[in-house]
């Protein structure tokens, strides 16, 4: 199977260059086209912030990866990028990397369970574009099942491995309901914002956010359908919150101890949870020996993180075998192929036979003991065409080796002489032989 694919990732590129070779849904657009008429007859484009990756069919059986890279960076003018940033697959190469991508295995944080939503969006795209065949949907179809697989089967996508995600769950673990308690997120730069958003995932329903400048605080909480508190006033209402994050770019101390401290009086006593997940911190450490306060920083969350992508790259070999048992499904498939046609050919030619006996003695007994014969035929022509054709399908789908499937297809073309066989041909024979006769 000639299926060619290149790919700039993780590991081939910085993430400046990447982000400079991204392709956004117009330009994949744009470039399909161009492959179609050129290159590919079918294939697709995924493009995140961590990969851009082509793959197809070329259109002439070759096995060209310049041409292919070529096309790309001739598209995309990104300096400073060579082959030597690509990876590149073949066949059997091209199929198992599509598989690991889907499953997780391969992205910058293990287990990520984003890259199949957006591989999904890939072939969905390509489909749209009339840039697929039987192949390359079947590749699509089975990608998909491989990470449905591996996240339903295997522990890959267990336990946070961002320092946002890993202090929520900390959360969770410290209130038995937090639907029921309010929290703060103190920033709305991108970690403020991701926080944010893991919360009201969690159930908080009762979410303020707060940043210096107001106007990005109302677009954040506008997008997060939260309230806002003026960045000037939150530490006079501190009190009223079970739940801090804090994530600003400050040099300082948001919060201070002796902040905390009155809080926590006015709170009497009952527990606050505190998150600090800038760097530098934002949250004066010495809070955490205030009685019912539980404080965590990055570096105590980093130590959870860790852990859980220790336990997820552990269960790397589990997906493994999920993606060897699908591309031996795969593959069995594909081996169907080759015999299908030679299959049909010898079906259709015991048909005839069969039509043909049958013409020569329809007019010679009634029609009920016609009906008789023409029964016992059919029966006849299935018993022996059964053997040949389950054997054919069985080499197919057990084999790897595409050359063993067409040496057992072409040794029953010779036992039948189906070379050249061609049934609407044999048809016709059959019909001028029978004018003939008459």
């Amino acid at each position: 199977m000639n299926i060619v694919g290149i790919s700039i990732n993780h590991r081939t590129a910085p993430i400046g260059v990447r982000e400079e070779l991204h392709l956004s849904p117009a330009e994949i657009t744009e470039l399909v086209a161009v492959l179609k008429e050129k290159l590919l007859s079918g294939g697709f484009i995924l493009s995140t912030c961590n990969r851009t990756e082509v793959f197809g069919i070329q259109k002439d059986g070759k096995v060209d990866f310049n041409r292919l890279l070529n096309e790309l960076l001739q598209f995309k003018h990104v300096e400073n990028l060579s082959a030597k940033n690509f990876e590149k697959f073949f066949s059997c190469s091209a199929v198992k990397h599509i598989f690991k991508v889907t499953s997780g295995v391969d992205s910058l944080v293990v287990g990520d369970s984003q890259i199949l939503g957006q591989a999904k969006e890939a072939f969905q795209l390509a489909e749209d574009l009339q840039f697929t065949d039987s192949v390359i949907k079947r590749v699509f179809d089975v990608a998909i099942k491989v990470g449905k697989r591996s996240i339903k089967e295997t522990l890959i996508g267990e336990g946070a491995v961002t320092v946002s995600f890993a202090a929520v769950q900390v959360v969770e673990k410290i209130f038995a309901d937090p639907s029921t308690k309010s929290a703060l997120v103190i920033g709305t730069g991108e970690t403020g914002k991701l926080a944010a958003t893991h919360l009201k995932e969690l159930g908080v329903v009762d979410l303020t956010i707060t940043n210096r400048t107001i106007a990005r605080a109302e677009q954040a909480a506008k997008f997060l359908n939260c309230n806002v508190v003026p960045f000037q006033n939150y530490k006079d209402e501190l009190h009223q919150y079970d739940i801090i994050f804090s994530a600003t770019s400050s040099e300082g101390y948001v919060l201070t101890k002796d902040e905390v401290q009155r809080a926590m009086k006015l709170r009497k006593g009952n527990p606050i949870c505190l998150m600090d997940i800038a760097l530098p911190r934002d949250i004066d450490p010495g809070a955490q020996k205030i009685d019912n306060v539980f404080y965590n920083d990055i570096d105590s969350l980093s130590v959870i993180v860790d852990q859980n992508m220790k336990k997820r790259k552990e269960e790397i070999p589990n997906v493994d075998k999920i993606i060897v048992e699908e591309m031996i499904n795969f593959y069995s498939w594909y081996n169907t192929l080759d015999v299908v046609p030679t299959i049909k050919s010898m079906r259709e030619f015991f048909e005839i036979i069969g039509t043909d006996e049958l013409e020569k003695i329809k007019n010679k007994i009634n029609d009920e003991d016609f009906e008789k014969v023409e029964d016992m035929i059919r029966r006849l022509l299935g018993r022996i065409m059964h053997n040949p054709t389950m054997a054919l399908r069985e080499v197919a789908e057990k084999g790897t080796n595409t050359d063993e499937v067409a040496k057992h297809s072409l040794m029953v073309k010779k036992l039948f002489n189906l070379n050249g066989f061609s049934p609407s041909k044999e048809n016709a024979e059959n019909k001028n032989s029978n004018t003939i006769k008459s």
